[in-house]
């Protein structure tokens, strides 16, 4: 039998033989680690540090600080009062929890209490309309006539982190470096700063001014305004200032009315949807006239303003317990009797609420307006969006001018932080030589090579190198009568043949009914398709549709989704003016690239002279994904892929589009397969 020995956990183990000998001339090799020996090289002199510190802001009674804009102020005024506590050292304040302050402070955790004049109260004063409950007292009175109203405020600086200048350094000579990230940051805020004093509005990196001449109207009460993105990078150069123009979009300043009837497009205040007006209203700043003191909006009056009642205190007349009398007034007699203000049209319109929920304080929508450079963060309309696409585009040289007035109106050469970081910004623009490269060679139909003319490809007279064939097809024609769609089919083949694209007559011409014109785009869509599926034997291989709209038509996206989403109908838009030759060429390269084939080519496909690309079987994969606009965060991302096909050739490719979770980067399920539709 075979001889096992047991092992300590119960396992048999075959015996193995003896080693061999070693013999005695042979010298032992030490085994080397794995392990990458680290290399260690003398640290650099890190320099003068510069501080961050957090910063800690709270009312006298313990209460953080929510305000907006109120923080600045806070640092502003501890700066002011305790410079000589903080060694005249200049701060750099992030408008939220983070100062930096080149070299360190006197101390790591410093105390500070200040006294701000200038901010609003929260109690009801004498210009504003009285809170649902009583009327301010005498005393109450008294302080109300003061100029100001000072409020107390506990701020607390403790050591957070130190950030070399050496970095800064670094990337003013264009070297990364472990901290270059942080002292671009510190580097921005500063900028940032900058423009906080100048009293711009600030959105991240881009600032823009109180300057009517950069508002301009794109509807509904929303306007674009202006401004510039302004940041630091570093370069191979060094470190440069990127500017560049922005846009973004605020609320109309001036009456709440007029904003009102201009958002829901009301021809009076008494048409207006005071639901709509509350939702859209809230939270946003007015500056209430006589007083000039500003509020925040919190709602509407539940009743009219000739019939919102509240309690008045008398000032002269007491109870059995001393007490002062409350007498119930309308807000609309207090302002007109009590206050001598005439109210032209508030009687029959709600007020403007400022006040808390169970202590309103309500003012008369007359007396109201909106603070200027307030941001508009919903969703725009489709009309909006292309008026401020359209609005806000600059020609190269007219956005060079603006770019120029604002860099010397910004005047960062008198910014004292940027000056203590060895920051000094050139006025003139970074000269760059710049090529022109030739464009590339295209081949289109009978082998022919095609060069562009004025910057342009002109398809005109030209074959396709595979034209696709048209025969299940029919025209649908929202836009009668305001066009011949006969003639546009007519046309359309016309053009086809010269391009090489065999079109057969269309199947049939739907004109949508008049009755239907006036019932929303979805339902004029599924009015239409009913009106096609009644006439057609089967599905079209493609729809040509006329819209009423050149641009932004509501039946549009409906139509796209129907066609595409439901039942894999190729389509094709077009606006019926202005239809020429040209025109139907352009459509035609779009129509046969949708239907498989393919318009022109590149030369250089053919041969192999595309680096790596020509000699190893090469796919070519581009991938992005899309979201919506800010304010739509229930909309869904959009992720593409596409691939080239056919190697070598690269013309020829396949996408392939998904939605995704809102707001998601990443292509979620990239690798799931799709129909081979």
């Amino acid at each position: 039998m075979d001889s096992f020995e047991q092992e300590g956990n119960g396992a048999a183990l075959e015996s193995l033989p003896p080693p061999p000998p070693v013999p005695p001339d042979v010298v032992p090799i030490k085994a080397e680690s794995d392990a990458k020996k680290i290399v260690r090289h003398p640290m650099a002199r890190r320099g003068v540090g510069t501080k961050g510190q957090k910063v800690s802001l709270s009312y006298e009674d313990g209460r953080p600080v929510d305000g907006k804009g109120v923080g600045r102020k806070v640092i502003d005024r501890v700066h002011e009062t305790y410079k000589n506590d903080l060694d005249g050292k200049n701060f750099a304040y992030d408008g939220e929890k983070s100062l930096f302050t080149i070299g360190p402070l006197p101390n790591n955790k410093l105390e500070f209490t200040v006294v701000l004049e200038d901010v609003a109260p929260t109690r009801n004063n004498g210009n504003a309309s009285p809170d649902g409950q009583d009327s301010p007292n005498g005393r109450e009175r008294k302080r109300l006539r003061r100029p100001y109203h000072s409020k107390t405020f506990k701020v607390e600086i403790s050591y957070a982190a130190k950030i070399p200048m050496q970095a800064i350094q670094n990337a003013l000579r264009g070297q990364e470096s472990e901290n270059s990230q942080e002292a671009l940051r510190v580097l921005d805020i500063i900028l940032r700063q900058h423009a906080a004093k100048q009293g711009c509005l600030l959105v991240r990196q881009s600032f823009f001014q109180d300057n009517q001449n950069n508002f301009t109207d794109i509807g509904g009460g929303v306007l674009g305004c202006r401004g510039f993105h302004s940041s630091f990078r570093a370069t191979q150069g060094g470190l440069s200032l990127n500017i560049d123009v922005s846009t973004t979009m605020i609320i109309q300043p001036g009456p709440v009315v007029d904003f009102l009837l201009a958002n829901q497009n009301a021809r009076d205040p008494y048409s207006l949807d005071w639901n709509k007006a509350k939702r859209v209203l809230k939270n946003l700043r007015i500056k209430v006239s006589p007083s000039n003191q500003e509020y925040k909006i919190t709602g509407l009056s539940e009743q009219l303003c000739k019939d919102q009642l509240f309690s008045m205190k008398q000032k002269n007349t007491k109870n059995e317990n001393g007490e002062a009398e409350t007498l119930e007034i309308t807000i609309y007699d207090y302002f007109v009797n009590h206050r001598n203000i005439q109210l032209r049209y508030s009687a029959d319109l709600p007020c403007i609420n400022v006040g808390k929920p169970k202590r309103p304080t309500y003012i008369p929508i007359e007396l109201c307006s909106l603070v200027s450079l307030q941001r508009y963060t919903k969703a725009l309309s489709t009309f909006q969006r292309a008026s401020l696409v359209e609005k806000s585009r600059q020609k190269p040289q007219e956005r060079m001018n603006v770019l120029s007035n604002v860099l010397r109106t910004s005047n960062y050469g008198a910014e004292p932080m940027l000056k203590s970081c060895g920051v000094n910004i050139n006025s003139n623009f970074t000269q760059v030589d710049g090529r022109i490269l030739p464009a590339p060679r295209l081949r289109v139909g009978n082998g022919e090579d095609f060069f562009p003319r004025n910057g342009r490809w002109n398809f005109n007279n030209k074959k396709l190198v595979e034209p696709s064939r048209i025969e299940r097809w029919a025209v649908v024609n929202f836009s009668a009568p305001r066009c011949d769609p006969n003639n546009i089919a007519r046309d359309l083949i016309r053009c086809g043949e010269m391009k090489g694209i065999r079109i057969d007559p269309p199947f049939d011409i739907f004109n949508e009914m008049n009755q239907n014109r006036r019932l929303s785009p979805v339902v004029r869509v599924e009015k239409m398709f009913e009106q096609i599926q009644s006439k057609l034997p089967g599905a079209p291989q493609f729809l040509l549709c006329l819209l009423p709209d050149r641009k932004n038509s509501d039946l549009y996206g409906p139509w796209k989704r129907k066609n595409l989403s439901e039942y894999g109908i190729v389509t094709q838009c077009m606006a019926p003016a202005r239809v020429n030759d040209q025109y139907l060429t352009n459509l035609l390269l779009k129509i046969n690239a949708k239907l498989g084939g393919l318009n022109s080519m590149l030369t250089i496909e053919q041969t192999p002279s595309i680096p790596m690309i020509s000699k190893v079987p090469t796919i070519i994969l581009g991938m992005d994904v899309s979201h919506g606009s800010p304010g739509q965060s229930d909309v869904p991302s959009i992720a593409a892929v596409v691939s080239s096909r056919q190697w070598p050739l690269i013309s020829r490719y396949r996408a392939s589009v998904r939605t995704q979770s809102p707001k998601l980067e990443m292509v979620d399920s990239l690798f799931k397969p799709v129909s081979d539709k």
